[in-house]
């Protein structure tokens, strides 16, 4: 396959920030910057905002790795802050996240890997100086990655979490009462149960254009990264009822046994690798899942999956030819290959961006009803300003990071982004000096242009 075939204009850098199946419905511009910290730099880990009514929230570590909650008015420029009693290490999984319940009061969760629950709520509505820790059921909480809230369907507040380890762990779900302020669990059994013997890596729950939840995982059998198997896929009106693709009622805990939840059985060692997944639907609401694996000659493709006819059917949109092999436990660093947004760029032509370190970066344009590669120029306009990527820390590495708002700002047309700068992923490892200056944490006003 010729390396002039994929022409369309990307910017690698704004796709994290929205769900894949999503289009972008306008531009931005930023129309305002406030400081809110200094972070650390050399290490990246995930950081929470939430706009709620008149007020603004943002979870972040400070740079001596302390666990911060910062608010303020949305009309005001000052943050109040307030610390958390916990301190992140130099791990990347240890993301911070946060919601409010119906009732206002804020709900947070974070620096978690493998350790006991640790998650604090606010005494009373919107006031940061009242966090508390607290448990939540009191069962399983021993050691927990991965939380996130989450509503169903009803709205109803839920926490999820990985109960065990990397390839040993099952995924549990709880429901909030707000009445009582108490937790329970809101499945009875696991979502996920690797039997001792592995643990399912999840893309979702995201609720479709369809009003259904739909869920995408990997299988890994121990923490090495390389034992990654069989892409599976299942949905759900509710988050309590699930089932197949093709309508198969499964009971839950879901296992590896259930194979007809089953998209792609690419084995251990195959090229998968969890966090490669990105979901989309088509025009008909059909679920598709682009993703990358080796071919049968050892070379990494990137290949899109959709349900048809009662069945999943695969296509295999590259033809490159090289190898990438990865391994190892920790958090990863940039493997040689990522599948970045994939999305309608136009009526019937779908795009699936991808950065490679052989074939630089790209986004592959596919004929929606056959979902086969088509040589087509299509300028896909940049949501935001190419600014908002750019580094003013001088030292090798860094690049931009940025958090998307949980909430929902009450003025129209108006987005909010944190925004901060960092190495890469070091397998959760100190690193050596000289280590970068600390990164201001900014948050972003955006307007859309009219």
């Amino acid at each position: 396959m010729s390396r002039t075939f994929f022409r369309c204009v990307w910017t690698a850098w704004a796709l994290a920030v929205f769900p894949a199946f999503l289009a972008p419905a306008a531009e931005y511009q930023i129309v305002d910057t406030l400081d809110v910290d200094t972070v650390p730099s050399w290490f990246p880990v995930g950081f929470s905002l939430l706009t709620h009514g008149d007020d603004q929230y943002a979870a972040y570590y400070n740079a001596e790795h302390q666990l911060i909650v910062a608010k303020r008015r949305i009309a005001d420029r000052q943050w109040q802050r307030v610390p958390l009693p916990t301190r992140v290490g130099w791990d990347s999984h240890n993301y911070v996240t946060m919601t409010v319940d119906s009732a206002g009061a804020i709900h947070l969760a974070g620096n978690m890997h493998c350790v006991p629950l640790i998650y604090f709520r606010t005494q009373t509505p919107g006031d940061i100086t009242t966090f508390q820790q607290l448990p939540m059921t009191g069962e399983e909480e021993q050691r927990c990655t991965y939380p996130r809230f989450l509503n169903d369907a009803d709205g109803n507040l839920l926490f999820t979490y990985r109960s065990g380890s990397s390839g040993n762990g099952k995924r549990l779900y709880n429901c909030y009462d707000v009445a009582t302020q108490t937790w329970s669990r809101f499945l009875t059994s696991p979502l996920f149960d690797g039997e001792g013997q592995r643990n399912a890596y999840p893309l979702g729950p995201v609720q479709g254009p369809d009003g259904w939840f739909h869920i995408v995982w990997v299988w890994r059998e121990t923490p090495d990264c390389a034992t990654n198997h069989d892409l599976s896929y299942a949905r759900s009106p509710d988050l309590k009822q699930w089932e197949s693709a093709g309508g198969v009622p499964v009971t839950l805990p879901m296992t590896l046994a259930e194979t007809q939840l089953c998209v792609d059985p690419v084995p251990v060692g195959g090229g998968i690798i969890n966090g490669c997944e990105k979901l989309a639907f088509d025009s008909t609401n059909r679920p598709m899942i682009a993703y990358h694996k080796s071919d049968d000659d050892g070379h990494m493709q990137i290949y899109v999956s959709r349900f048809e006819d009662g069945r999943w059917h695969r296509r295999c949109i590259t033809a490159w030819d090289k190898a990438i092999e990865f391994s190892g436990g920790g958090a990863m660093p940039f493997i040689g290959i990522s599948v970045g947004s994939f999305r309608e760029l136009e009526p019937g032509t779908l795009g699936v961006s991808y950065h490679h370190r052989d074939y630089g970066s790209g986004r592959i344009c596919l004929d929606e009803a056959t979902l086969q590669p088509v040589d087509r120029s299509i300028v896909v306009p940049s949501e935001f300003p190419s600014d908002l990527s750019r580094t003013s820390i001088d030292f090798p590495g860094i690049r931009v990071k940025l958090a998307s708002d949980s909430g929902e700002p009450a003025e129209p047309n108006t987005k909010y982004i944190l925004r901060w700068q960092t190495l890469d992923a070091n397998r959760d490892r100190p690193r050596d000096p000289p280590l970068p200056p600390a990164s201001k944490l900014e948050l972003l006003k955006l307007k859309s242009i009219e």
